[in-house]
């Protein structure tokens, strides 16, 4: 393996993305990042972005970035052919919260609402944001509208990082989750994370996963109501996904390093050879990814949002364009159910 592998890995998602012509909707459509990516998305034939926003000052702040988005269709909601059929459905889907007609219009005037109210009707195959909006912006409106896919308990996230070098990770690559939605996940939760994450990453890398459950502590050597947590998530993994190499609990430096793993945990599979990381709850998982980063000079892509019924994703708000271009071509292959 070469050290182009990083590039590699994003080509061929962008070259997957680019044959499904897919409709991608960008609710931040006067964001000049998301903008610029928008002109790279429908330049490259990558998918066909879809703006929300206000025609006019998108268009001017694209033009003042150097973002040419002749013929992307920008949609402002008030304005749109479908405002009062999305309206209506958006107080049928809530009025068992107690929301009123009126509030369900003044909430279908916001770019993220309208542009998962967009996805839930298909006139989009994806959407993607979060480049100026929290994470809770975009996972709300989604858990709202589109729901959970059916069968699905948990909704989660990871990250897929790609080392400058084929010597870090394996082989440059390194599925970290869930580092950004689930704070504090029970173990039936975990569980899913990780199982979820491995076959979610297989599809998007090529890699052939092998899940270490992360903890402070490895294989027992600590007895510790945390540690039990992360046990009983490992039991449950392996007898939900009996396919996949699984193994834990484990500290990092088992589950990465050959030495080290076959000395805390000999006879494991996983120890000292991991590529996908459940980290067990947010607070580690978070603070993990962005480290590996910032230290390594990584790139992180994602959070590669799964678990609902439509392709919904997020972006970090230090999201370059690039990130942005990267995220709409993985929600692409995200909608194609052959690539499931």
């Amino acid at each position: 393996m070469t050290t182009v592998l990083k590039r590699d890995i994003v080509a061929d998602i962008r070259r997957k993305a680019a044959a499904l012509k897919k409709k991608i909707v960008l609710p931040e459509g006067e964001e000049k990042r998301t903008l610029q990516a928008a002109a790279i998305l429908k330049k490259n034939g990558l998918c066909v972005p879809i703006l929300i926003g206000n025609p006019e000052k998108a268009r001017k702040t694209a033009a003042d970035n150097g973002a040419d988005i002749s013929g992307i269709e920008i949609v402002e909601p008030a304005r749109d052919a479908k405002f009062a059929a999305y309206a209506s459905q958006y107080f049928e889907l809530r009025k068992h919260k107690g929301i009123t007609a009126e509030e369900a219009k003044t909430a279908v005037t916001q770019p993220l609402v309208y542009g998962v109210m967009m996805l839930h009707n298909d006139r989009v195959d994806g959407f993607l944001s979060g480049a100026d909006h929290a994470t809770a912006d975009t996972v709300r409106p989604a858990l709202h509208i589109i729901k959970p896919a059916p069968g699905v308990r948990t909704i989660s996230s990871f990250f897929i990082m790609i080392f400058p070098s084929p010597k870090q990770g394996d082989e440059g690559v390194l599925i970290m989750g869930d580092c950004a939605i689930n704070i504090d996940p029970v173990p039936v939760k975990l569980a899913s994370i990780g199982i979820s994450s491995a076959r979610m990453a297989r599809v998007l890398t090529g890699i052939d996963p092998r899940i270490a459950f992360l903890s402070f502590s490895t294989n027992g050597s600590t007895d510790h109501a945390l540690v039990t947590a992360v046990k009983e998530a490992v039991r449950i993994a392996k007898e939900k996904a009996p396919d996949l190499a699984i193994d834990g609990e484990m500290q990092a430096d088992a589950a990465l390093v050959p030495e080290i793993g076959q000395k805390k945990f000999p006879g494991s599979k996983v120890a000292g050879r991991a590529n996908v990381l459940v980290f067990p709850d947010l607070q580690s998982g978070n603070i993990g990814y962005k480290l590996v980063q910032r230290l390594t000079g990584a790139e992180a892509l994602g959070p590669i949002m799964q678990g609902f019924a439509k392709p919904v994703n997020d972006l970090s708000r230090g999201a370059s364009v690039d990130d942005i271009v990267n995220m709409a071509c993985v929600t692409a292959l995200q909608s194609d159910p052959s690539l499931r």
